[in-house]
């Protein structure tokens, strides 16, 4: 409280004080006790009032304990019951509650985890994936501040994600394991890894490479078997060692009949064989009958055109040959579609046969285009000449049409270089990506689509799209995102296909531990997406004939269903309008495969490498009592005395009121009370 406001209060009690005086000893009142009482009410009253005007400010300092957090993260994974450590970790759990000196000291937070991290509700072990590294990721974004000590109560084996046992580099706090299962090496045959490509074309053999891996001390032989409908279609007899511990076995199997063919390999496990599972894998693939041929044309080497074959080449169905513009006149009914990179005018020829057969390409413009070449050849635009570049970055077109984009990163993917100038277009375009610099939107596409008299044609206005293939790979640790953009644009490129209202994106089939999910994109008459629809599934599984009907979801300008509950088999699947009374049908089959069932120990050198990288202790569920003791004892661990300063006004003092009524209730009754009223 300030010197002045403190003089205020003076001032208002003098001030007080005088009118309470003046109005009962004025005109030589006597001094009765009455009349003094009454004057003390009075000035009260007054003075309480007056406070409320000058309305002071107090300064209240609370003081409070803070305890240390103790995280615990419990491995809800399938695996955990596969190798028998469900009760002990049940046990170990209820033990963590109970113990009273724990709760006393820390403030004990229960998570669990598998394929995301959830705040404990129950522990069930029916997770289907494991990921340790995302399951810190998300509690380094809860514990940022405070001391969080973890016990980590899992098996150490983790289906997928980044290595965990360097968590600590953004993982703050000491970890302590607590190891699910033993190091004892059991004798296993297992299937390491099988590799087999998804689609094969029809009257063609398709490869298979598997990776048997045997652990053991003698000498054993075993058989690899692939069936398929209960039919053996490959075998090889194999031989294992202590020193020969792993085969590699190549062959190649024929696509006689269109449509998913499902495999099952197996080999057959040995006697003593503790975990059988991990024996068998079941694989499949979709054999096709139609292949799609695609012509880069190109009269120079540039890394785009590698990025774009790779990038084309990932799915199976397709097959790109690199042109120059001289050799496509006599090959032009070879292929389904043309990229045409970087024209010149040497492509005169090419153009004019395009027209003539009306085929569809895909151009792309860079620095080294010919840009009168294209103003002159294209009917369709005319780009403007300013014999200036620019570096553009993409910011994708949530709003285009013809077929379903997902949203890679496009904004933070690498400028692509080009000319700088507005394009000018006589027919309606569909832009995909429009050009950004310096992260101001331009309103001028980048990428474009756009169909004209049965024909469709793309444009890109941008080289060195190799960047961007290889800024993926470092985002996501793989090609698939920008492959399959740049596979849709294929696909739709390549086809002639009028539009259709409802599209409908599925895979033929799944792996048993992946997201099922289906998408859908729904259109109004004119085309345009039409958020208002609504869209269901009916799905039905071919066996027991048995459906189930489920809505789908509006995301991000599509609509989508999830389906990772079904059971593996096969389904056949409908989804409907609701208004628009208009239906897709199609087929899928979800694998069996449950990869959590593969393992037959605890990784033990990585959470112990774990423990070591954030000073934590590792410990074996059946030894885990000296953990509490450790951690009751570690000194870094303290309760911190946390002080906190408040300014309070007084007109929020509601006891002020309170003697304010009181004051002039009791003198209002006295006073009638005496007859003075």
């Amino acid at each position: 409280m300030s010197s002045e406001t403190l003089l205020y209060i003076i001032f208002a009690g003098i001030i007080a004080l005088l009118l309470a005086l003046f109005q009962y000893f004025r005109k030589g009142k006597n001094m009765s006790k009455l009349n003094m009482f009454f004057s003390f009410l009075r000035f009260i009253s007054v003075f309480c009032v007056l406070l409320l005007v000058i309305n002071p400010s107090f300064e209240q300092i609370q003081l409070s304990v803070e305890k240390p957090n103790l995280v615990v993260a419990i491995d809800n994974s399938t695996s955990i019951e596969h190798l028998k450590q469900n009760t002990q970790t049940l046990n170990f759990i209820e033990g963590i509650r109970n113990n009273v000196a724990l709760n006393e000291k820390f403030n004990v937070d229960f998570y669990t985890f598998g394929d995301q991290l959830k705040v404990l509700d129950s522990v069930s072990f029916s997770e289907k994936q494991t990921n340790i590294h995302n399951a810190f990721k998300q509690l380094s974004q809860v514990y940022k501040q405070s001391m969080s000590p973890t016990i980590l109560i899992s098996d150490g084996n983790q289906t997928y994600g980044n290595d965990y046992q360097f968590v600590n580099s953004f993982y703050k706090h000491p970890i302590y394991p607590v190891i699910l299962g033993d190091t004892a090496q059991y004798t296993d045959l297992k299937i390491q890894q099988l590799n087999v490509n998804r689609y094969a074309y029809l009257k063609n053999e398709f490869p298979v490479e598997t990776i048997v891996v045997y652990n053991g001390y003698e000498n054993v032989n075993s058989k690899f078997v692939v069936s398929s409908n209960d039919r053996v279609v490959y075998s090889k007899d194999l031989k294992f060692s202590k020193e020969d511990n792993s085969k590699v076995v190549h062959f190649t199997m024929p696509a006689s009949k269109v449509g998913v063919s499902k495999y099952k390999a197996e080999i057959t496990p040995l006697s003593n064989e503790k975990n059988t599972i991990n024996n068998t894998k079941n694989f499949a693939v979709e054999v096709v009958n139609q292949k799609t041929n695609i012509a880069i044309v190109s009269d120079f080497s540039h890394p785009d055109i590698g990025a774009l074959k790779k990038s084309i080449e990932s799915n199976e169905q397709r097959f790109v040959s690199i042109l120059k513009p001289n050799e496509v006149v006599g090959q032009i009914n070879d292929f389904q579609l043309f990229i045409l990179y970087q024209p010149s005018n040497r492509f005169k020829l090419v153009f004019d046969k395009f027209k003539a057969l009306n085929k569809n390409y895909f151009t792309i413009i860079g620095v080294k285009t010919n840009l009168n070449f294209v103003n002159n050849s294209f009917e369709n635009y005319r780009h403007e000449i300013s014999n200036q570049k620019e570096d553009y970055q993409a910011e994708l077109n949530t709003k285009y049409n013809p077929f379903i984009i997902e949203d890679i990163g496009f904004e933070s993917f690498p400028p692509l270089h080009s000319n700088y100038g507005s394009l000018h277009f006589d027919h309606p375009i569909d832009v995909i990506l429009n050009k950004t610099v310096h992260g101001v939107l331009t309103n001028e596409p980048l990428l474009l689509t756009f169909e004209n008299s049965g024909r469709r044609e793309a444009l890109l206005l941008g080289e060195n799209i190799w960047q961007w293939r290889a800024h993926s790979y470092l985002q996501n640790q793989s090609f698939h995102e920008f492959d399959d953009f740049v596979g849709k644009l294929v696909q739709y490129l390549a086809s002639n296909e009028q539009k259709s209202r409802l599209r409908v994106d599925f895979q033929s089939f799944y792996d048993g531990n992946n997201h099922v999910v289906i998408k859908a994109e729904y259109f109004d008459k004119n085309y345009v997406f039409d958020a208002r629809e609504r869209l269901n599934i009916i799905i039905t599984e071919k066996d027991s004939k048995s459906q189930i009907t489920r809505p789908l979801i509006l995301k991000n300008h599509h609509f989508e269903v999830n389906l990772s509950g079904l059971e593996p088999a096969k389904y056949n699947f409908t989804v409907k309008s609701k208004n628009g009374n208009i239906s897709k049908s199609g087929s899928f089959e979800i694998l069996e495969y449950n990869v959590e069932q593969q393992f037959l120990n605890a990784n033990v050198s990585k959470l112990e490498q774990l423990a070591d990288n954030s000073l934590g202790t590792p410990y074996f569920i059946a030894n885990s009592s000296g953990i509490f003791n450790e951690i009751l004892g570690d000194e870094r661990y303290v309760s911190i005395q946390k002080s906190s300063r408040n300014t309070i006004p007084l007109i929020d003092w509601k006891y002020l009121l309170a003697i304010i009524a009181l004051s002039l209730g009791v003198e209002w009754f006295l006073r009638k009370y005496n007859g003075l009223i």
